[in-house]
């Protein structure tokens, strides 16, 4: 019964080497997945960041345009405004 023992404890070495190989490996499948997946959103984080500076940017731009949107269309309607009155003068 000792020997049958000792050919089970063997077997059942050796399977739980190959485990823990796999387990090992595994786990080191999983790290790396895991570094991987932090330097994507490293990435990510950097291009919402660019892409949020961006906006910003664009809103001052089309502000500054409307700014002198307003303006001119202020200057327009007097001018328009001028010329009723210059005309209904002469």
């Amino acid at each position: 019964m000792n020997r049958q023992n000792g050919r089970m404890w063997r077997l059942n070495r050796t399977i739980d080497l190959s485990f823990l190989v796999q387990l090992v490996f595994l786990a080191s499948l999983i790290v790396g997945s895991w570094v991987n997946l932090q330097r994507q959103l490293d990435g990510l984080q950097r291009d919402v960041s660019s892409l949020l500076e961006s906006q910003k940017r664009s809103a001052e731009k089309a502000e500054v345009l409307n700014e002198k949107m307003v303006s001119h269309e202020f200057r327009l309607k007097n001018l328009e405004k001028d010329t009723l009155t210059a005309g209904i003068q002469e």
